[in-house]
């Protein structure tokens, strides 16, 4: 409240409507990357949906990548799945089964380092990574300047006419670094009231 307050009263504006910030760490990595993978151009409601019917296929057990690695792509595709997702999920399954994500050396690392690990996975791009350095490392410095609901919360907070684009956002950003992450969550936030979580 007092950076905002003092680098961007509109921000601060929501902030203060919004009450305090609530970004919650989920150390689950492994989950948290499938839940990315599954909400990937979907519905917010579409992947909460799938997301049930893949946690379902473990009979009450937790994800794990062993445990994914038992799967089929039929039996993934049948949570919901597409062939391409079912293909992303058993990709990251794998890597995390043969130690090409590290993610014991996460911390140690920046975040370009981390997105450039993340990527390397089949399906994951930098959304996907920039989705994971926010809700499972809770790194504060996270712009995520391709997500939609994102550049949607500012074109209402600053009466924008159209979405702003990646360029403008970065000028804008300016005013709350080092606490991009912050901003991307009261955008949000802003659209909706429910606390986004992955």
């Amino acid at each position: 409240m007092e950076h905002f307050s003092k680098s961007d009263p509109v921000m601060a504006a929501v902030v203060r409507r919004t009450g305090p910030f609530a970004l919650k760490q989920n150390k689950k990595y492994f989950i948290v990357l499938c839940q990315a993978i599954v909400s990937q151009q979907i519905s917010t409601r579409a992947a909460e949906t799938i997301a049930r019917r893949f946690h379902a296929l473990f009979d009450g057990k937790v994800p794990t990548p062993a445990r994914v690695a038992t799967l089929t792509e039929e039996r993934l595709r049948s949570a919901g799945l597409s062939r391409q997702k079912s293909s992303y999920i058993l990709d990251l399954g794998q890597r995390f089964l043969d130690k090409s994500i590290q993610t014991r050396s996460f911390h140690a690392l920046s975040n370009d380092e981390i997105v450039s690990q993340l990527t390397e996975v089949r399906g994951v791009g930098r959304w996907t990574a920039e989705m994971f350095l926010i809700f499972s490392l809770n790194r504060m410095d996270v712009l995520p300047v391709d997500d939609l609901g994102f550049r949607a919360g500012l074109k209402s907070i600053y009466n924008m006419k159209a979405l702003p684009d990646a360029k403008r956002i970065r000028v804008m950003a300016k005013k709350w670094r080092p606490y991009e992450t912050a901003a991307a969550w009261y955008a949000w936030r802003s659209l909706n009231p429910d606390i986004v979580a992955y």
